[in-house]
């Protein structure tokens, strides 16, 4: 069983920097198959950045390109999001994702508040 827990969310202004943490436990295909969405009020979830499994490319969101990024630590099982430049759009839940097995497990999210 895959359970993930993510941290590293709070409050800041615009222009400021968070750098999100996500601790994975269980059986997983490989690391490359994590990526990180998102959730704001009132709209879908959107996935954000992730890596390519097999492979271990990386891809980003248009709207976080050259502002946020996606790394690990395999070792470790973690997977990282820093986000930097933020702003009041980047507010939401920030939800890590095991994609290798449908449908995709998340973890319980994160807060991030980027305020004007």
């Amino acid at each position: 069983q895959v359970q993930l827990v993510e941290s590293g969310g709070g409050s800041v202004q615009t222009g400021g920097s968070l750098k999100l943490s996500c601790a994975v436990s269980g059986t997983i295909v490989s690391m490359d198959c994590m990526g990180w969405y998102r959730q704001a009020p009132q709209k879908e979830r959107e996935r954000v950045a992730y890596f390519y499994w097999p492979g271990g490319g990386i891809s980003y969101a248009d709207s976080v390109k050259g502002r946020f990024t996606i790394s690990q630590n395999k070792t470790a099982k973690m997977l990282y999001l820093q986000m930097d430049s933020l702003k009041p759009d980047d507010t939401a839940i920030y939800y890590c994702g095991y994609m290798c097995r449908s449908p995709t497990v998340y973890g319980q999210g994160t807060q991030v508040t980027v305020s004007s």
